[in-house]
């Protein structure tokens, strides 16, 4: 309760409703985000595919990446993925995502046919990255400018445990609150390898995945802002058409060889409703959080205003709560997965 990072979107975002409400109104449109980036469905803030994203951006910048859809058999699987030289152990994910729910490390031809049973909804395949470090780079860029900026950068520190060789993986666990509370999650994925004794001094990285919902700590990078690293997240994006504010994952080996474009891939790039992440540091205060909310909401109305002045139409209402009803029916088979 004393600790706001934990909280229910919904009850974080109460204020931000009301700025949006305000902006709503001036645009005439609940769903003026649809124009904030016009070549991602609804600006990339529901229903957006992933794979569909991934097509938008330059090949070298992200890994193999393949598009399963819902009741392909497990044969027809294996030979995509062996046409697209994907290698195990991979990541599936859904294809239309929900904050990091439903992503797995693929490990087997075992795991994947578990994979692929339960999933009732498109998922990509995609190679695992080899690069240990994750940073998400929030990026922003007015329609009638040519340079962008980067308005914020959130470190991800994944939830990895050090053996010490009489402890269980559970017991460590529990030596950190942040990994305890995902705890009843991590003894239905690992069972009762949870009550192994880990060596000394042996790392494992229970969920390699820069998720705050799945406990990796996520701290403030943005003192990592660079007119070098700028220079070159500029450049990528303006080769993703139609991309004007979001967040960029981003793996990477080292800042250095990241500001010179350098050893790194992008996991994947979020749009409209991408949050700027770094807010969740726990240094961080809630006041702090609205007024970084605040100030990226007003970024994604402006770009969207900018938008619908050079002819990108706002989402009608109507269509706008189908799409709205379509992403409640994806939440719950996410959920339920």
């Amino acid at each position: 309760m004393t600790h706001w990072e934990y909280w229910p979107f919904q009850l974080l975002y109460v204020p931000i409703y009301f700025l949006w409400a305000f902006y709503s109104v001036k645009a005439k449109s609940i769903f003026f985000f649809n124009a904030s980036n016009p070549t991602i469905k609804n600006g990339g803030f529901i229903m957006e595919s992933k794979k569909a994203i991934y097509n938008l951006i330059p090949q070298q910048y992200y890994p193999r990446t393949e598009l399963i859809k819902e009741g392909t058999s497990l044969e027809e699987i294996k030979a995509i993925i062996e046409d697209a030289s994907i290698q195990y152990p991979c990541i599936a994910k859904p294809d239309i995502g929900l904050r990091g729910s439903g992503v797995k490390k693929i490990n087997t031809v075992q795991d994947l046919a578990q994979y692929a049973l339960r999933a009732n909804f498109d998922f990509v395949l995609q190679d695992l990255i080899p690069f240990q470090n994750e940073v998400g780079i929030f990026y922003v860029r007015y329609p009638h400018e040519k340079k962008g900026k980067i308005t914020g950068i959130v470190s991800k520190e994944f939830l990895i445990i050090t053996g010490n060789g009489v402890a269980t993986v559970e017991e460590l666990i529990k030596v950190n609150p942040r990994y305890e509370l995902q705890l009843k999650v991590l003894k239905k994925e690992y069972g009762n390898t949870l009550l192994q004794v880990l060596p000394l001094g042996e790392k494992v990285n229970l969920v390699p995945y820069g998720n705050h919902a799945r406990g990796a700590k996520f701290t403030d990078g943005s003192h990592w802002i660079s007119q070098k690293l700028e220079n070159t997240v500029n450049e990528i994006c303006l080769q993703i058409p139609g991309f004007f504010f979001g967040r960029m994952d981003v793996m990477y080996n080292s800042i250095a060889e990241l500001e010179n474009g350098k050893n790194f891939a992008l996991v994947e790039l979020n749009g409209a409703a991408s949050e700027p992440t770094h807010i969740y540091d726990p240094k961080h205060s809630l006041f702090f959080a609205w007024k970084e909310l605040a100030r990226h909401i007003t970024y994604m109305y402006e770009i969207s205003v900018v938008n619908n002045k050079r002819g990108i139409p706002y989402l009608k209402h109507k269509a706008g709560m189908k799409e709205y009803r379509l992403h409640l029916k994806q939440r719950n088979k996410i959920v339920n997965f």
